[in-house]
């Protein structure tokens, strides 16, 4: 008896899990039946409206915001027509097609399933998203908001292609894995201002917390690939492209905090300011997206920004290091010369408006040598901006050096004209060689 009273208490107990995961996440309450898809002949009616028009531009600038471009773009495809393979430690999501064809893209759809798709992470016929689509950053957007990026999006013009289908591993991929998932990391809800900061600083945090998705990369996930808090930006490695977004409260990573509001801006406009520059998945950010921001929003986002660093701990001495070996040294020296002192300068100088002076420079210096072993492997390349046009740049040394060259090199520059740390080694050098492919 006591057997049968187990096995009915643990289906008891599943069928109230079960109950509960369609209450979490069939329950979003939104209406998508009174609306009727937008057809070409309401477009052409809408096209003769100047109200149109500046909802439109209004949603083409939203829609530039949330960087939806480079997500839903395949490379050599035509722009947001879906198709790009996003890779996960769990397979490959692909983005799905934002042009108003009715049969591969949102040519069927109303505003009200665009709505949902960004607050609840639901598609047009309520199938759950899988969260390669940062929809708990979408949620905050508001609906005025959503609504000016759809009627945007359904102008332009359709284009047919087909979304892959995603190759995650199962059973992760299937409708009840992800509605596991969404009961422990999601929760629909829009942003809401903070009474006590200015209506400059909301603005920011709606940017970086909502259309911004800046979490999605400045944040650590865990082991079912879960990001932080919309609003948590401690940085975190990003897995299979083998980038490290850097803390953005921790001013020793990246020193926003005696950073001025107008250098953050420029950084953010252009892709460089000073001795710095974006490279890797920042450089697709402000290439697609924030280069186009107005003034006041990036003034926003960097009073946003500012405001969340935290002083920065007591400086730890860099534990006693085993001596640079001098063949290392000896070898490292030679290849500085050789490859870069050229644009770097003797005395790791750099150029002012070209060339990264390295003495000091926080990339170079970072714990974490991941990003810089990325840029020698493989080029350091700002993005072309309208601020920037013509970009200085680092060239590929993935032929030309092999991981004992790179390390001794890297272990030279973080050494020398007075920058402390730690050494390089060939492991860290193959461990992003070998991730590559190369």
């Amino acid at each position: 008896m006591n057997w049968k009273r187990t096995a009915w208490r643990g289906m008891a107990v599943a069928l109230l899990l079960c109950a509960a995961l369609v209450w979490d996440n069939f329950a979003d309450g939104v209406d998508v039946s009174p609306s009727a898809p937008v057809t070409a002949q309401g477009l052409n009616a809408l096209a003769s409206s100047d109200i149109a028009s500046a909802l439109r531009a209004r949603g083409q600038y939203l829609v530039q915001a949330g960087n939806c471009i480079a997500c839903h773009t395949a490379r050599g495809g035509s722009p947001l027509s879906g198709g790009r393979g996003i890779e996960t430690p769990f397979g490959t999501v692909y983005s799905s097609n934002l042009t108003p064809d009715p049969a591969t893209g949102i040519g069927q759809w109303n505003a009200a399933h665009f709505w949902r798709a960004l607050h609840h992470g639901r598609s047009r016929d309520g199938r759950l998203l899988a969260p390669a689509f940062p929809f708990n950053h979408t949620t905050l957007i508001s609906r005025d908001d959503a609504d000016a990026m759809f009627a945007w999006l359904h102008s332009l013009p359709a284009v047919v292609h087909p979304t892959p289908r995603h190759t995650l591993q199962w059973p992760l991929g299937t409708q009840p894995a992800l509605a596991v998932w969404r009961s422990l990391y999601f929760k629909a809800g829009l942003y809401e201002s903070q009474k006590k900061q200015s209506d400059e600083w909301n603005r920011g945090a709606y940017l970086v917390q909502g259309l911004g998705h800046c979490a999605a990369c400045h944040s650590a996930r865990n082991a079912l690939g879960a990001s932080g808090a919309v609003d948590d930006l401690s940085g975190g490695k990003m897995a299979v492209v083998n980038w490290t977004a850097p803390s953005l409260v921790d001013n020793a990573q990246t020193g926003l905090g005696q950073a001025s509001l107008e250098e953050i801006q420029t950084l953010l406009r252009t892709g460089q300011a000073g001795s710095h520059h974006t490279s890797g998945p920042m450089a697709e950010v402000v290439r697609f997206s924030t280069q186009y921001l107005s003034a006041a929003d990036l003034r926003a986002m960097a009073v946003y920004l500012k405001s969340q660093v935290r002083p920065s701990p007591a400086a730890v001495p860099i534990a006693a290091q085993r001596a640079v070996q001098s063949d290392t040294a000896t070898r490292g020296a030679q290849i500085y010369d050789k490859q870069c002192a050229q644009c770097h300068g003797d005395q790791g100088q750099g150029e002012p408006g070209a060339y990264p002076a390295l003495v000091g420079h926080r990339g170079v210096l970072q714990t974490d040598t991941t990003n810089l072993v990325q840029n020698v492997l493989y080029g350091g390349y700002p993005p072309a901006t309208a601020g920037n046009p013509r970009p200085y740049g680092m060239p590929p040394f993935i032929l030309t050096l092999d991981d004992q060259d790179i390390a001794a090199v890297l272990t030279h520059v973080r050494s020398q004209w007075g920058n402390r740390a730690a050494q390089v080694t060939p492991l860290e050098v193959n461990r992003i060689r070998a991730s590559q492919g190369s």
